[in-house]
């Protein structure tokens, strides 16, 4: 259901001095905010595969965060902060005169949008965690697991390189490849506005916030952990994963039950990117969560 077709309307906008772009889709009278993953990657991909959704009567808006896509690329390395970051999610909202939103954040995005639901609670109408946790360290965990599935040698191999910190050995980056294709992205050929972000990808702020890869988090969020705070967050929320996620669905459902109201769904066939992997279930899905939202809204 993704689409290449161009954003209906297209802004910009200041924040902290700089600019950031930002897109629309539709208008209808509700709002779904999308924060793409990262950090440092355009908003293209999930940009594009939730487009389709001002067919069904939503408003989406997304934007490149700064550092990314069409927005200003400052190269100061002490601007990559969650603090920073969810600033520039109010700041845009704000500009673009957009009351209470469902917040849509998938990966990084779903890390951000925990933080803005805890920060500025009246902004939003419903959150979708799509992808994402609540627990860095739990995940470090669990990509220990993943990595432990390529066997001893392999994992004895890639540990190497990180201590020598040779991760462009190609030994390595066929292991780091392999793990891609598991747990990042499932299907032979990866969708055009996936590749279209990870070519334009900027690795200032990934390397600083996440780490080198998917797989090894070393920035600064690596003691990230916000389970104790999610009760605070009373809005009607959807959590969604894939089965093989590499942000696994014991990630998921560590997040499910911090969160008094939430539901969760797993897609079987698919990795981090189910609207892409797995479409036809995954919208029906995330359809009748905003439905549900709006009708009740209205009642």
């Amino acid at each position: 259901m993704w689409s290449e077709i161009g954003p209906d309307r297209q802004q910009d906008i200041e924040v902290d001095g700089y600019r950031v772009v930002a897109y629309e889709f539709g208008d209808g009278d509700e709002t779904v905010l999308c924060l793409n993953g990262g950090p440092g990657l355009p908003c293209d991909y999930l940009r594009e595969a939730h487009s389709c959704l001002k067919n069904h009567g939503y408003r989406v808006v997304a934007f490149d965060q700064l550092g990314t896509g069409k927005s200003d690329r400052p190269d100061l390395p002490g601007l990559w902060t969650m603090e920073r970051y969810v600033g520039e999610v109010d700041t845009v909202r704000r500009a673009m005169g957009l009351d209470r939103v469902h917040l849509l954040g998938h990966s990084w995005g779903g890390w951000l949008g925990i933080e803005v639901a805890l920060h500025h609670p009246g902004a939003i109408k419903s959150l979708i965690l799509e992808n994402t946790v609540a627990d860095m360290p739990h995940l470090i965990q669990e990509l220990q697991r993943l990595r432990a599935a390529l066997g001893h040698e392999t994992v004895a191999m890639m540990q190497r390189h990180e201590a020598m910190g040779s991760l462009d050995h190609p030994a390595y980056q066929a292991a780091i490849t392999l793990l891609n294709y598991r747990h990042v992205c499932r299907l032979d050929d990866w969708p055009a506005p996936v590749k279209r972000s990870l070519e334009d990808w900027n690795m200032g702020p990934y390397v600083a916030l996440q780490g080198p890869n998917e797989f090894l988090y070393t920035g600064l969020l690596k003691d990230w952990d916000r389970t104790a705070d999610l009760p605070a967050i009373r809005v009607p929320c959807l959590i969604t994963t894939g089965l093989h996620d590499e942000l696994t669905p014991a990630c998921a459902m560590r997040m499910k039950q911090g969160l008094p109201q939430a539901e969760l769904h797993v897609f079987p066939n698919s990795s981090h990117m189910p609207f892409y992997e797995e479409p036809q279930a995954y919208y029906p899905v995330l359809l009748d969560f905003l439905d549900r939202q709006r009708q009740r809204g209205r009642g």
